[in-house]
């Protein structure tokens, strides 16, 4: 079958009355939502008219039926003739490769790939104000996580701190603690009298050295 639509496109470009343009590739939609595909090609026909296929694995090559929800038309842009092919309420069913069969020359366009898509339901559906107050929450937590540690460091730091004075204090109290006062006063009073007994001897001795060297 590919085979025939490539020598129907040759055959149709050759004669030069219908140049197809590019199909969108590829077309995604949510589920419910509008989709409107479109087929577009040059031709100096007025009578040309398009017929929509659908190609899915399951089916296989099918025309298009149109409904309420499923509406054809063509419209002109800029010397292009485009065929549309509005879906309203896209189901899932409607997912599939969409051509655009031209009645005059039995020409198929390339086609474009339409997937329809279920969104993901919420597990837990939350308002607005119950996300803010969350976030407000997590940034308190977020705080205290950072204060309360630094809070604590600094505690320890000022009670090392205090520890350190206090044994420096009680290290400096022992000292004067370990000093008999009674022995340091007697101690003094032998450094007094030795000095006071040692005056005299050297005043005598002072007076010979000069009583030797007045005699000749």
């Amino acid at each position: 079958m590919t085979t025939t639509i490539h020598v129907f496109i040759f055959c149709s470009l050759a004669a030069g009355k219908v140049s197809i343009e590019a199909d969108r590739p590829w077309l995604r939609v949510r589920l419910l939502r509008t989709a409107v595909l479109e087929c577009c090609f040059r031709t100096n026909q007025d009578s040309i008219r398009t017929a929509w296929i659908k190609e899915d694995s399951a089916s296989g090559p099918n025309p298009v039926v149109v409904s309420d929800t499923v509406t054809a038309g063509h419209k002109i842009y800029r010397g292009l003739t485009c065929g549309t092919l509005k879906l309203t309420q896209a189901r899932l069913s409607d997912g599939g490769l969409y051509r655009c069969l031209l009645n005059t020359s039995d020409v198929m366009t390339h086609g474009t790939y339409l997937q329809v898509y279920e969104p993901l339901k919420k597990i837990i559906n939350l308002s607005e104000k119950t996300k803010n107050n969350i976030l407000m929450a997590e940034g308190l937590l977020l705080f205290l996580c950072v204060f309360l540690p630094s809070v604590a460091l600094l505690f320890k730091s000022n009670q090392l701190s205090a520890l350190q004075r206090t044994k420096a204090r009680r290290e400096e109290e022992n000292i004067y603690q370990g000093l008999n006062l009674e022995e340091c006063c007697a101690i003094y009073d032998q450094i007094d009298h030795s000095e006071t007994a040692v005056g005299p001897y050297q005043d005598v001795f002072n007076n010979v050295e000069e009583i030797q060297l007045e005699n000749p």
